[in-house]
């Protein structure tokens, strides 16, 4: 297969095929030769508060497809019982991308069904988890994820993408991650 100038297809230093063609701030191809925004590097091994610290900085820049990298990176590298949480995440991120692209139908799906995936990764763990700040009713927010909010918060954009029928401004809709008080 080749891309636009004839050469083969796209490769990283291990021989995996990558599209190296530049990309929008949504994450959308670009022609060849266009500056676009940088990439998010993929596979990058960081820590569970690093990576919702990362990927609050891309959502606020209004790059959710980014911010949806980092949580991929995390759901691949991360433990098992914590992967539920990343793909949860990571389909908000998807969600909110796709609702600033105008993709009314793909984007309320995705907003829903990671927002039911966030609650019931939190359900089934709930406060058992030894991280996060602890509240006076003893419980401990996975890495200060505000999830019943971040989950609310989906819910209200996803209404919102179908009542409007129009993309959003996807810095306007950034959630905060950990919480409005963050």
């Amino acid at each position: 297969m080749s891309n636009a100038s004839g050469d083969m297809r796209d490769r990283d230093t291990e021989g995996r095929a990558r599209n190296a063609r530049p990309r929008d701030g949504l994450g959308r191809p670009l022609p060849y030769g266009v500056d676009g925004v940088e990439r998010q590097p993929e596979g990058v091994v960081r820590a569970p508060q690093d990576t919702v610290t990362e990927a609050q900085a891309l959502l606020e820049a209004g790059k959710p497809f980014h911010a949806h990298e980092v949580f991929e990176d995390a759901w691949k590298s991360g433990p098992a019982e914590e992967r539920a949480l990343w793909r949860g995440l990571a389909q908000l991120a998807v969600g909110l991308t796709h609702a600033a692209r105008g993709n009314v139908t793909g984007g309320a799906r995705l907003l829903r069904r990671g927002a039911g995936a966030v609650e019931e990764w939190g359900a089934d763990t709930g406060p058992a988890q030894p991280y996060g700040p602890v509240h006076s009713d003893r419980s401990a927010p996975p890495y200060g994820l505000a999830l019943a909010e971040v989950a609310a918060w989906a819910r209200e954009l996803a209404d919102a993408v179908e009542r409007d029928a129009t993309a959003v401004d996807a810095r306007a809709w950034a959630p905060r991650l950990r919480g409005s008080d963050s």
